[in-house]
């Protein structure tokens, strides 16, 4: 390397320095003499590739204490700011928020990973980008909250409040929301793999493109839900009820819709391949060019029963 091109390096290493090493460019030690160098300095790697760490021979110990001790503050947990009041970006890390009157709050991008907020109040909150993974919510009232992209995943939400929620996007991975009330919720592209959403009321629900595959909803309410597009390989929807819902262009492949009430329901151009049917209920529901679960395809404009 040149010198020109050495120069350049100086300004990035020269201020990574301290009272006891210094930061130097790699290249400039090569125009030096190695044997005076080595006398007076030892000589590190830095964490550039293009600087090195010249350390006083005579401050050999304090410097590797230093840097002993600088590595296990590293390591040292840092604690949540659980006395800090609500705000954007708070971190509420597995802090205890049971019970507390959190409604319109502007909590986005908080952090509220594993944190207790059963019981809550956060009606018309603001949570989008917040990171509510495995945190409990278990009869919160989150009717009207905005979550749109908010994380949840493992998140225990039985028995919570989602009535007008907007969670469009919103990551709910292996979420439990048994029992939950979802009316009218925008759960528009969410993440809803392995959910829990057994007696859960998503009536009214726009479920659209998202994905709800291996999602338990035994008995759950999905009358006049929006699912088209829907993910909803090997679902369980034993005895659910889906009268009137509108599932076209959505994937039931392998799902369990035994007993399940799809009355009405507009399931054209659908996929049902290997779907447990016994005892569901399709009067009047459309069947446009729906894949059977014998994999047949029924006739266009087929209506309660696949032709």
């Amino acid at each position: 390397m040149s010198s020109v091109n050495c120069a350049r390096w100086w300004s990035g290493c020269s201020r990574r320095r301290s009272g006891i090493s210094k930061a130097v460019p790699a290249c400039s030690i090569l125009t030096r003499s190695w044997a005076s160098l080595s006398r007076r300095w030892e000589i590190w790697p830095f964490q550039r590739e293009d600087c090195v760490v010249l350390i006083p021979r005579t401050r050999r110990r304090v410097v590797l204490l230093s840097l002993i001790l600088l590595g296990l503050a590293d390591t040292l947990p840092v604690k949540a700011a659980c006395e800090d009041p609500p705000a954007r970006r708070c971190d509420w890390l597995h802090c205890d928020k049971q019970g507390l009157d959190l409604h319109d709050a502007d909590l986005r991008e908080a952090v509220l990973t594993r944190a207790n907020l059963a019981h809550a109040r956060l009606s018309g909150a603001r949570l989008s980008g917040a990171d509510l993974g495995s945190a409990v919510l278990s009869g919160a009232d989150l009717s009207g909250a905005t979550l749109q992209g908010t994380r949840l995943v493992s998140a225990r939400l039985e028995r919570a409040i989602l009535t007008g929620a907007n969670m469009a996007g919103a990551r709910l991975e292996r979420a439990v929301l048994t029992g939950a009330t979802l009316r009218e919720t925008n759960l528009r592209g969410a993440a809803l793999y392995q959910a829990d959403l057994s007696g859960a009321d998503l009536s009214g629900a726009d479920l659209s493109q998202a994905n709800l595959a291996q999602a338990q909803m035994n008995a759950a309410r999905l009358d006049n839900a929006l699912l088209e597009e829907a993910v909803l390989s090997r679902a369980v929807l034993e005895d659910a009820v889906l009268s009137g819902a509108r599932l076209r262009g959505a994937r039931l492949d392998g799902a369990n819709l035994l007993g399940a009430d799809l009355r009405g329901a507009d399931l054209s151009q659908a996929t049902l391949a290997e779907a447990r049917l016994d005892g569901a209920r399709f009067d009047d529901a459309r069947l446009d060019s729906t894949t059977w679960n014998t994999r047949q395809r029924c006739q266009p404009g087929s209506v309660g029963v696949c032709r």
